[in-house]
């Protein structure tokens, strides 16, 4: 152990474009305000913002689900490159709250323009809204999204704080059986709040209800598979940069290539979710379903729909079904930025083919605020990679990692 680089060293590169991120997502967001923020009831400003939280909130939140799956399985591939994980998982705390805020003002602020049923003179005259009202509503909204973001950090806090407590104390096999018993409890309890508001709640509150007269039921399902997708390639990106700055001497090929599986796997499943919902809805042609695909399949956006199509299946079908491919530390890198923007995209149209279904407003605005949110995400995960050891020396599962082959 004497020999491996157990703690991660910031170099100042990297300090240097996180903070240069996340400075040009601060200018985008004051432009954006001067710009935007009060020009039709601020809908281009707030949608934007709305979009790049959420998804960024969903994709390192994706990260502690990774996490939480792979202990309640009693995995052990994963253990070489567990911290990685876990410090991207961290980001959930300061992106948690900023996307609390951004959601605190739509709609405390009355953004009508974002949802519909926050107008209390159209609900009153509309029969399905009001047939809704008691789902969605400010108060239930705010209890929800309070819960739904306080118990991601809590639960994701108690997880990771339960790894590192055996960093400097060796298990006995009777410690070690209750230590992995008691990491799977609490992997079970957040895989349950996960199902509760990612699988099925918040995604309806926080997207699907911006067409508070259209629902799918599976637009939860839809939106968990691209967030899926795009945080297995964020993990990725981190472990190939550890890689090759010399950390991570556990992580092989073998390691690389299920990362690469996982990208891929979950590729095809976003597009069975993306197939079956447009297809059923396109067969029925029921016209309060259709309504919302006739902007995207029809309508301003029919490029980015299409697009979102290609890049999100066909590149990594094409490119990841060979198995040379997922081993290939530069077409993983490739792969794993193609899909992150990808699904941005796919979050894109979700928000903006609601909120401005007459024209693709798309510019450097969208953009920046995006770089912001990178470089926050690069910031706290290098700051919790240089604050703890990269290595979970004294897991009972660190072994199976060591010698995994897949």
């Amino acid at each position: 152990m004497a020999s491996i680089k157990e703690h991660f060293e910031i170099p100042g590169r990297y300090k240097q474009w996180s903070m240069g991120l996340m400075g040009v997502g601060v200018l985008s967001l004051i432009v954006g305000f001067i710009l935007y923020g009060s020009h039709d009831h601020g809908t281009r400003f707030w949608s934007a913002l709305l979009q790049n939280s959420v998804y960024f909130l969903l994709i390192v939140n994706a990260a502690m689900f990774f996490f939480a799956a792979t202990t309640l399985a009693w995995g052990g591939f994963q253990m070489a490159f567990r911290r990685v994980t876990e410090a991207i998982a961290a980001s959930v705390i300061p992106i948690g709250g900023i996307t609390f805020v951004i959601l605190m003002c739509i709609v405390f602020g009355g953004k009508h323009t974002i949802y519909e049923w926050l107008d209390k003179d159209l609900v009153a005259k509309d029969e399905i809204l009001k047939g809704k009202s008691g789902f969605l509503s400010p108060t239930f909204f705010t209890i929800y999204t309070t819960l739904t973001i306080g118990l991601w950090i809590l639960l994701g806090r108690k997880l990771r704080s339960l790894s590192r407590s055996i960093d400097d104390s060796p298990l006995e096999l009777g410690e070690a059986k209750k230590y992995i018993f008691k990491n799977t409890v609490w992997a079970a309890v957040y895989i349950v709040w996960f199902a509760l508001t990612v699988a099925s709640v918040t995604p309806w509150l926080w997207l699907m209800s911006i067409n508070a007269h259209w629902f799918s039921t599976m637009y939860s399902w839809y939106t968990f598979a691209s967030s899926f997708v795009a945080g297995m390639a964020l993990i990725s990106l981190f472990v190939v940069y550890l890689k090759n700055q010399g950390y991570l001497e556990y992580v092989n090929q073998e390691h690389l290539h299920d990362l690469g599986k996982f990208q891929f796997a979950f590729s095809i499943f976003w597009t069975y979710l993306w197939f079956d919902q447009f297809m059923l809805i396109w067969y029925a042609n029921i016209s309060e379903e259709t309504i919302y695909f006739k902007t995207r399949f029809e309508g301003a956006y029919q490029g980015i729909f299409y697009l979102n199509l290609v890049i999100n299946f066909l590149a990594p079908l094409l490119i990841f079904m060979k198995r040379s491919s997922k081993r290939n530390y530069a077409t993983v890198t490739f792969m794993s930025v193609l899909l992150i923007f990808g699904h941005w995209l796919d979050f894109y149209q979700m928000v903006f083919g609601s909120t401005s279904p007459d024209h693709v407003p798309m510019n450097l605005f969208d953009f920046g605020l995006a770089l912001g949110f990178v470089g926050l995400i690069m910031w706290q995960t290098g700051r919790v990679l240089a604050k703890f050891p990269l290595l979970a020396k004294n897991h009972p599962f660190l072994k199976e990692s060591i010698i995994h082959h897949t």
